[in-house]
């Protein structure tokens, strides 16, 4: 018996070893890579990364910057085709640009038991020009099946030092093994930047001398470094999350200084406070900043003389918001004119910011720009200045004491709102006076969705009844965009997202498009389900979330709503004398750790009525990932109440 039980264990343990005996040692491909159809780690991968390489070093000839690149990838089953298309780009800048070469392509099958190769002939390598910046070399592996196994390499070249080639551990798909090697001569000093949670497995420096000449004589040393990672997890985008580039393991480089081998020294990375200096002499947003402008020409006489200045810096908010249009351009660095704006009655964000700032600055109003990067963008770099990671502006206004974020690009913001795409962390104040800043982007007000429904059952019993609603911050704008600008579909949405309901009369209450709350009332007829002499109802005509965004077994970057969110429903169902309560859901109540957040359910039978009550609140904008099994399990039950809670209302 010992002995059966050993072999078993010895079978088991070479099963085992044979699902992940890849080579993830070199490009070679072995047998094992293609036999092998299951990555264990991942069950739901459709690739597998089984070995990359990448190496980077100055050319000693013509100084530009040489990066080889080697991958072999494991085709798990047909989604996986798609990882066969291989798209390189190529960056230009006037009489500037990079090159690729040595492109070597090669598909392994296992056919027969035999494995067979078929090389990229170099017809099937082709190059279409992408935008003024860059240029697309694109190829196709041919005769790709599932289980096939990849493998490519290429050399570019460039001539663009500044951003040292970077390089991208984590990817969609799993990885066994990726690994960077640079070489980095004495007179160009880089900023390095490690970005995600991912750990290195390898970290290695050494100094090579007299790796790079510079002519009559002089010469640099150079760090060769080597970095790299084992066992990689696929990268999978998930709701409530700000951009992938955050969180995605990878390496970065920036220019801080180049010593010239003729002693020249150019110092490229900057102070924020010689940045400040710079951005007050800038000819875009500098120089437009500094641009005065007769209040009279813009609005009426009444506002000048506003005593009361939050009123002031109101109106002036709102004359810039309703008469110029924000053109969908970003631009904060190029084409800003205020001018131009005025003129056009349309520009881009800074134009039309900058135009606000000047304005309230005419008014008295203490103000100064703020430099962001929107959620889609990344985060803005915090350890020292990289301007390019700034894509957007907008108006910090102190008033009595109190500061509000402004942007008049979105006509359906109220005063001291931003729009949900600024909701980024953190943004660079710009106070040319004291020195620049990081402020917080986050909201400190909860945004609110509100229900209050009570519904009377009749003799012939049909259920109906009115629904009050009520929303704030974040979901008050949202909901002000659509009815604003197609009322009719907005109702009509509204039928659809509450099948079971019939919507008459229905009323917004506050007309205004800029006001914090959004208010509605309408009747509704409710559709029930009947079996025999027994009414089945669910008491939720509405669904704050139908379904659990959070689905994967693992989440490794923050859950980033933007904001504070809190969610009330309150229900009374008035029922005939006829009817009776056989069954009704049970009362419930939980919490996230410390209290971040909580869901409280009630219902109460009262003679020939019963009160639903549901209360959800989330105590912070952004969660760290460690609270991600929580939220998974907290989303569930919450989703859980409102699709499983019926209400049995039996025949006396």
């Amino acid at each position: 018996m010992q002995k059966i039980t050993l072999l078993l264990l010895l079978l088991l343990n070479t099963s085992i070893y044979a699902q992940t005996n890849f080579n993830s040692e070199t490009l070679k491909v072995t047998r094992a890579d293609l036999e092998l159809n299951v990555y264990e780690k991942d069950s739901t991968a459709n690739a597998l990364v089984l070995y990359e390489y990448g190496n980077s070093y100055i050319d000693n000839n013509d100084f530009s910057l040489v990066t080889e690149e080697k991958r072999k990838i494991k085709i798990l089953n047909r989604e996986g085709f798609n990882k066969a298309n291989v798209t390189i780009y190529l960056q230009k800048s006037d009489d500037r640009k990079e090159k690729v070469k040595n492109i070597i392509a090669t598909t392994y099958n296992l056919v027969d038991g035999k494995v067979t190769s078929t090389k990229l002939s170099d017809a099937h390598i082709f190059e279409e020009e992408y935008n003024d910046d860059f240029t697309l070399v694109k190829f196709t592996l041919p005769n790709i099946k599932e289980g096939s196994v990849i493998n490519y390499s290429y050399t570019l070249q460039s001539p663009f030092k500044f951003n040292y080639q970077g390089w991208s551990f984590q990817s969609d798909i799993p990885k066994l093994y990726s690994e960077y090697n640079t070489s980095i001569p004495a007179i160009y000093e880089y900023n390095i930047k490690l970005v995600g949670g991912q750990k290195l497995f390898k970290n290695d420096q050494k100094i090579k001398r007299n790796c790079l000449y510079g002519g009559n004589g002089s010469h640099a040393d150079c760090t060769i470094s080597s970095y790299a990672m084992k066992d990689i997890p696929a990268f999978i985008e998930e709701d409530y999350m700000t951009s992938k580039y955050n969180y995605l393991a990878r390496i970065e480089y920036e220019l801080k200084v180049f010593k010239g081998f003729d002693g020249r020294i150019n110092n490229y990375t900057k102070t924020w406070k010689t940045t400040d200096r710079e951005f007050r002499t800038d000819k875009d947003i500098g120089k437009q900043l500094s641009k005065s402008f007769n209040l009279e020409d813009f609005v009426s006489h009444s506002v000048i003389t506003e005593k009361d200045a939050y009123k002031k810096a109101d109106a002036i908010y709102k004359h810039v918001q309703e008469n110029y249009t924000w053109n969908g351009d970003y631009k904060i660095f190029s084409d800003v004119s205020v001018r131009d704006l005025i003129k056009n009655k349309s520009g881009n964000v800074s134009s039309i910011n900058i135009l606000l700032h000047n304005l309230l600055k005419e008014a008295n109003i203490d103000v100064n720009p703020v430099l962001i990067s929107t959620r889609d963008n990344g985060f803005p770099t915090k350890i020292y200045p990289v301007i390019s990671d700034f894509n957007y502006l907008i108006v910090q206004a102190t008033i009595n004491d109190k500061t509000y974020l402004l942007d008049a690009t979105d006509k359906y913001l109220s005063f001291g709102e931003i729009p949900f795409r600024c909701l980024n962390n953190y943004g660079r104040l710009m106070d040319f006076k004291n020195g620049s800043e990081w402020i917080d982007l986050k909201p400190n007000k909860l945004s609110t969705i509100q229900f209050r429904a009570e519904l009377n059952m009749d003799k012939n019993d049909n259920i109906t009844g009115i629904v009050n609603s009520k929303q704030t911050g974040y979901h008050a704008l949202a909901n002000r965009k659509r009815y604003h600008q197609n009322s009719d579909a907005y109702v009509t949405n509204l039928e659809d997202r509450y099948p079971n309901i019939e919507i008459s009369n229905h009323k917004v209450t506050n007309e205004e498009k800029t006001n914090p709350d959004f208010l509605e009332t309408y009747n509704i007829e409710y559709n029930w389900d009947e079996t025999g002499d027994n009414i089945y109802l669910n008491p939720y005509f509405t669904a704050f979330f139908k379904e659990n965004p959070f689905k994967l077994q693992e989440r490794t970057y923050p859950i980033d709503f933007g904001y504070k969110g809190a969610y009330y429903y309150i229900l009374k169902l008035n029922f005939s004398d006829a009817y009776t309560v056989l069954e009704k859901p049970e009362n419930a109540s939980f919490a996230l750790p410390n209290n971040k957040g909580t869901v409280h359910f009630s219902n109460i039978l009262s003679g020939n009525a019963i009160n639903i009550m549901l209360k959800i609140s989330f105590q912070d904008a952004v969660y760290p990932p460690e609270y991600y099994p929580y939220l998974k399990a907290f989303m569930s039950k919450i989703v859980d109440i409102q699709t499983n809670s019926l209400i049995l209302l039996k025949k006396k």
